[in-house]
């Protein structure tokens, strides 16, 4: 990276941002540690503005970072505390549509450039989904550069009226080495005995337990499958609004599902999976998607948002919705061990092609040497 990279537009200092955060999605929080990581190792400063809660669990000051404590909030308050913290930043960058709506307000009547990041969507229906709109557009049209982590994102940031949308560079911070699944010890038997899988087929299920997840799905497919012999253990990784629900959905039909709460150990967990399902209405860049790929267990997920680039050829996709064809694809696979062999090395050479850490503090670094230095002169 040139040395004007980690510049001010006057040359005369370090470059200063600021990374503004809402707290409350852990693919775009573990994205922000991982950016500003490389940022610091270029030179740039970097503060964070984010829930206290989110540097606990994230530690951007141990990457470097300043941390500026900012409620997940658009009142008065939170927003003058944003402002202070972006007094004097030569560029903003938010992530997700509450964190820019709220650094759109910090910097009204400033001329400091804003990117923003899009990681996801918001599923939402009736007027929030009006209100979900008149955000958005209020957000793109005041952005210097929207950057969409799928290309439908990108393409409803350009439909908002966004001056300038393109298409993020986003790795899976800290992704590790692929699992080698001719090692014996792949299969972790201590793992499969605590949840219950010796001797019967893991599936593995991870996210937060809510609509979009499409559980409801899951536990429909999960009835047809019981058909098998041996019956697959579907176990699942999360919590959320609808644990209760769905608690009482498997007692009542005695499924055969467990449901884990949240967890620390979710590679090991997954490394010893038969088979990873995805099962959600909208997805960008999962992060299970790209843990499974990586550890070469065997994906099942719906064709849906980001997936289909995200995955490619490395997984079998079913429309979302339909129990039948999720099912079917899961059975098949069981019965097939070539398929499960061929899916595996795809998802290998398929996660080759995704950006990687460094690549992608390389894209966001461009576009902030663009919009913070100085114009030649004629």
């Amino acid at each position: 990276m040139s040395p004007a990279s980690s510049t001010s537009p006057h040359g005369q200092s370090p470059l200063r941002t600021v990374q503004v955060l809402g707290g409350g999605n852990a693919g775009s929080s573990a994205h922000v540690r991982s950016l500003a990581a490389g940022l610091v190792a270029r030179g740039v400063r970097v503060t964070v503005c984010a829930p206290v809660e989110a540097d606990h669990t994230y530690d951007f000051t141990g990457v470097g970072a300043d941390h500026v404590h900012v409620p997940r909030s658009s009142d008065p308050v939170s927003v003058a505390a944003l402002r202070a913290a972006c007094s004097h930043a030569d560029l903003v960058h938010a992530h997700g549509l509450h964190a820019s709506f709220r650094a759109v307000l910090a910097l009204s009547g400033r001329h400091t450039p804003l990117v923003v990041t899009w990681h996801n969507r918001a599923e939402v229906e009736g007027a929030r989904a009006h209100l979900l709109r008149v955000l958005e557009r209020r957000v793109v049209r005041t952005a210097a550069v929207v950057l969409g982590t799928t290309s439908d994102l990108v393409d409803r940031a350009r439909r908002s009226g966004a001056r300038d949308a393109r298409l993020a560079a986003v790795a899976l911070p800290g992704s590790r080495p692929p699992v080698d699944r001719d090692d014996p010890d792949r299969l972790r038997p201590k793992a499969r005995a605590e949840l219950g899988a010796t001797g019967r087929p893991l599936l593995m299920a991870v996210g937060s337990l809510d609509r979009q997840r499409g559980y409801d799905v899951l536990l429909d497919a999960a009835r047809l499958w019981c058909r098998r012999d041996p019956v697959p253990l579907l176990v699942i990784a999360g919590e959320g609004p609808l644990r209760a629900e769905l608690q009482r959905r498997i007692e009542a039909e005695e499924l055969p599902v467990r449901l884990i709460g949240r967890r620390d150990d979710i590679g090991e967990l997954l490394a010893a999976a038969d088979i990873a399902l995805l099962c959600s209405s909208w997805e960008s860049r999962s992060v299970l998607a790209q843990e499974a790929l990586h550890a070469r267990v065997p994906l099942v997920a719906t064709a849906v948002g980001g997936i289909p680039d995200l995955v490619g050829g490395a997984a079998e996709l079913v429309p979302y919705g339909d129990a039948e064809a999720l099912a079917d694809a899961v059975v098949g696979l069981l019965a097939d061990p070539e398929r499960c062999a061929e899916l595996a090395d795809r998802g290998v050479r398929q996660a080759a092609t995704w950006p990687s850490e460094d690549q992608t503090v390389a894209q966001v670094l461009s576009v902030y040497d663009e919009l913070t230095q100085p114009l030649p002169l004629p």
